[in-house]
């Protein structure tokens, strides 16, 4: 017995058959052919990635200034190429994204709490040995000068 496929149903069945699907209909403007309902869910869950892409980005930013700053006899150049390419691609996330900007105090805070236990699992050290709450600033988090701690070596 055939089903026709309703945009429910491919949704449910086949994800990418049904973006193509919508692609289609809004290339063609046939608006009253669009499944709104799952169109508009699926447009907010990209624009929570997003904002979840900047947590992640600042979680291991953030994890990496803590280990540079509680673990300076461990630096490495893996540590240093990990925050400058963290620093790079949260500012390319800002610059493709500038309304997650007004964001961004939120989303270290809420970083913050993933750094830690990164850096704890990494380091082996206490977690009691972290502050409570990011003691970097968002202009030195951000600066591709700034690293905390004793000056080192390793920074060209």
């Amino acid at each position: 017995m055939y089903i026709p496929q309703t945009e429910s149903n491919l949704y449910e069945k086949d994800f990418y058959a049904w973006t193509q699907k919508q692609v289609s209909l809004l290339e063609s403007q046939q608006w009253s052919q669009l499944d709104l309902t799952n169109l508009i869910e699926e447009i907010e869950a990209l624009g929570k990635q997003q904002r979840q892409e900047l947590r992640n980005r600042l979680s291991i930013l953030l994890a990496h200034l803590l280990k540079w700053e509680y673990q300076p006899q461990y630096r490495s150049r893996s540590w240093l190429a990990t925050i400058r390419i963290q620093r790079r691609d949260i500012a390319r996330l800002i610059q493709d994204n500038p309304s997650l900007k007004p964001y961004l105090d939120e989303a270290v805070k809420e970083a913050y709490e993933n750094a830690k236990d990164l850096a704890m699992g990494e380091t082996n050290l206490s977690l009691k040995t972290f502050p409570l709450e990011c003691l970097y600033n968002l202009a030195e988090i951000l600066d591709i000068r700034y690293y905390p701690g004793e000056p080192s070596d390793l920074i060209d």
